[in-house]
């Protein structure tokens, strides 16, 4: 076993803060060199490439690998597996790998991946972690926003589940080492212990349960947990266990192309009537803002639009402004590119 190359899982549905929480273990690595397998969703990898621009010392872009093709669980033999193989053929294979899934991953299927032959040898599965959004479970919608998870999940070609949310997110539990309760600082203390005591209910007896906010986790924490989860496959039960194909929900997404903008408050303007007259699930991507050397990244979710400037555009970048648009099949796409445009 110690001559195996420790693998962490990050599960948990879309805005729980996995990509935090990677940042922030990137940035307290303690001299682990890390490598990481992001399952991005639509055709714009906005969370991948915030972490391969992270600006973190020891962060190379050669380190994060970026999964597009779908749910990583419903595509493991054809992306997964050979992305596991060219990491480990690296003349200088890295000391940790962590992998953080989509949003609707289910993780069983992804750990028992690591039973295949060209895996089993020289991978372990360190520890699965599961990330919750705690102000979500609290009001029992286990997801921040289930629209955007459903529009997540029609948009993928690949993914062959389609279950209610509560039974994703009780798989996500009932496979996890540990689980992170995050987002703390929105709730009260009634409403974090009632968080809590659903998270609970559904764990196993060695489950370990941690909170934070912002996805402030440290690496001694989530790294060394040496759970070698691919060999306890039958104490992590699954609602999917021998369940094959189902629906998909009828969900769409679009990129939008726009040039510099003057100021981000103009594009923000723009957003709010076009998120609430074509009823648009999710908006994210980047922005150029004129006289500014950083690149804005916008993420939305319903009528909440978060930004923040992340990084400098680097010199052989085209500084323009690219937009993921998601919503319900029969998006108004001329309509909605037109009006971000104005």
């Amino acid at each position: 076993m110690t001559a195996k190359i420790p693998a962490t899982v990050i599960t948990g549905f879309l805005g729980a803060g996995k990509t935090s929480m990677i940042r922030h273990l990137l940035d307290n690595a303690n001299g682990k060199r890390l490598a990481l397998i992001i399952n991005e969703f639509g055709d714009l990898g906005v969370d991948g490439d915030i972490l391969k621009s992270c600006g973190i010392e020891g962060c190379e872009e050669g380190d994060v690998v970026e999964l597009a093709n779908g749910c990583i669980c419903c595509t493991v033999a054809d992306d997964f597996v050979p992305t596991m193989e060219a990491i480990l053929e690296r003349p200088d294979p890295p000391d940790h790998i962590v992998i953080e899934t989509s949003g609707l991953a289910l993780p069983k299927p992804l750990v028992k991946a690591f039973n295949w032959p060209e895996i089993r040898t020289r991978v372990t599965v360190d520890g699965v972690i599961a990330v919750i959004d705690a102000e979500a479970v609290a009001a029992g919608r286990f997801a921040p926003d289930v629209e955007a998870v459903a529009a997540q999940r029609a948009a993928d070609d690949a993914l062959d589940h389609d279950s209610p949310l509560e039974e994703v997110f009780e798989d996500q539990l009932a496979c996890a080492d540990m689980v992170v309760i995050n987002k703390i600082d929105l709730l009260d203390k009634a409403g974090l212990s009632q968080a809590a005591g659903e998270v609970r209910a559904r764990l196993r007896p060695s489950v370990k349960l941690v909170q934070g906010s912002h996805g402030a986790i440290g690496a001694d924490v989530l790294l060394g947990l040496e759970a070698a989860a691919e060999d306890d496959l039958a104490a992590r039960p699954s609602h999917h266990d021998g369940l094959e194909d189902h629906d998909h929900d009828d969900f769409e997404s679009f990129s939008v192309s726009l040039g510099e903008l003057a100021a981000p408050e103009d594009l923000l303007t723009r957003l709010t009537p076009v998120i609430a007259d074509h009823d648009i699930l999710r908006i994210k991507g980047f922005a150029a803002i004129a006289g500014k050397d950083m690149r804005l990244v916008l993420q939305g979710v319903g009528p909440r639009v978060q930004h923040y400037f992340d990084r400098d555009w680097h010199a052989d970048e085209v500084r323009e402004t690219r937009l993921v648009v998601i919503g319900q099949t029969g998006l108004d796409r001329p309509a909605i590119a037109a009006a971000l445009a104005e």
